[in-house]
């Protein structure tokens, strides 16, 4: 429901912010990696997502989009929720928690607090190819000023395909057309091609 909050950071701890946007003061869970990152800055941006339950709506945010996709990845596998997602995110970084997942480091895993064995099996079993397929440096923000390539690619990873297969078909199709096209042009000439 909401992409992103940008405003005055109120107040800060190790486990939560306020931050007031439009008046609205909103009370945001953080990871410690995202709680790092803030640093002494007045004003943020963070990448949220809202978890609605019968009881309560929630609020996580986190400091790159790429951390915010990696908690859902790590929220999607069963047995692990929203509070053991951030817990694990507190725990080591992501470029990390995606390395020992893709590398099925189960020692590492289970390090985390909260963590056992059958919980770092499951994690691997369901988000290694997953994340294998996004590569590490899905993990990385997107650069404010994206070339028509980058958007494209981005684009088509958000509709399934494989970053490395998406890229070559991009790469083939800006040289035939000496990079004449626009985004829009771009996608629908690669999904003509994968």
């Amino acid at each position: 429901m909401y992409a992103y909050i940008d405003g005055k950071l109120t107040f800060k701890n190790p486990a939560y912010v306020v931050v007031e946007a439009g008046g609205i003061g909103y009370h945001i869970n953080i990871s410690l990696n995202t709680y790092s990152s803030l640093g002494d800055a007045e004003r943020c941006k963070l990448y949220t997502w809202l978890h609605v339950k019968e009881d309560a709506h929630t609020l996580y945010g986190f400091a790159e989009e790429g951390e915010r996709r990696l908690f859902l990845h790590l929220i999607s596998v069963s047995g692990i929720g929203p509070n053991t997602g951030r817990m694990i995110l507190s725990s080591i970084t992501p470029v990390e928690i995606q390395t020992a997942i893709v590398k099925a480091d189960y020692a590492l895993i289970q390090r985390i607090k909260g963590l056992g064995a059958k919980t770092a099996q499951r994690l691997v079993l369901e988000l290694q190819d997953k994340l294998k397929k996004e590569g590490v440096d899905s993990l990385i923000s997107m650069p404010q000023h994206n070339t028509v390539k980058d958007e494209a690619l981005s684009a088509l990873v958000m509709l399934g395909f494989a970053k490395q297969t998406a890229e070559k078909t991009i790469d083939q199709i800006l040289k035939v057309t000496e990079g004449t096209l626009s985004v829009e042009q771009l996608i629908k000439h690669a999904l003509k091609n994968l």
